[in-house]
């Protein structure tokens, strides 16, 4: 499998100094905590680590995967008040 990087993913990387590593390493070793199993064209999928193994640096990494490629769609660093249970759950609004 490959991973394919939208512009807007690149972007936002760049922007919020998040680097590929992690990315790829939220995909392979992180937990999946959000599935939108009827996005089109591919599914895709929410998911969590923490930089550094601290529990203050979570990433979050939005991605599709189809039979080849892991397609990366933006990455982000949760915001605490948005988000309950170790950055998993979303608060309700």
């Amino acid at each position: 499998m490959s991973f394919i990087y939208r512009v807007h993913a690149i972007e936002r990387m760049f922007q919020r100094g998040i680097s590929e590593y992690i990315v790829q390493k939220t995909i392979t070793d992180g937990e999946v905590i959000e599935k939108y199993l009827d996005d089109k064209p591919y599914p895709s999928f929410l998911a969590l680590t923490f930089e550094d193994k601290d529990l203050d640096k979570p990433i979050h990494v939005v991605y599709a995967k189809n039979a080849n490629d892991i397609i990366i769609i933006t990455a982000y660093r949760p915001n605490k008040s948005k988000w309950t249970n170790n950055y998993k759950t979303r608060l309700k609004k």
